[in-house]
């Protein structure tokens, strides 16, 4: 019987999105072709730009607040600002973006996402 792993706990935690065990990454963001504990295949995977996207979109959110809080009651120049965000942004994002990446796998695969395919009227595809 399979297992139902869950999407989000198998993207968040960087396992294969199959069995939930065997982990999703080779390196810091490139995939393992395969799953090491199931054998899950993972060379369709592709989430493109996504993760990125949803990291920019997040840190976004979470960095303004505190630089316009810094702005508003010290009111530092702005050297102080692009030595004191940009480590913060970077590490911010570093620390992100894998989970990110391996939780848009997840839920691709867990949906059967795949490329579109175009066809003409016979369905046959170019």
């Amino acid at each position: 019987m399979a297992r139902d792993v869950s999407p989000i706990t198998a993207g968040l935690r960087c396992r294969c999105p199959a069995c939930g065990e065997g982990p999703v990454f080779k390196s810091y963001l490139g995939l393992a072709p395969y799953c090491t504990a199931c054998g899950a295949d993972f060379s369709k995977a592709d989430s493109g730009d996504g993760p990125a996207f949803f990291v920019m979109f997040l840190l976004g959110i979470l960095i303004m607040p505190p630089v316009l809080l810094v702005q508003a009651v010290f009111q530092p120049p702005f050297w102080v600002h692009l030595i004191l965000w940009t480590p913060v942004i970077i590490v911010l994002a570093l620390i992100l973006l894998r989970p990110f990446k391996s939780l848009m796998f997840a839920l691709q695969w867990k949906n059967h996402a795949e490329e579109a395919q175009w066809s003409d009227k016979d369905g046959e595809g170019q």
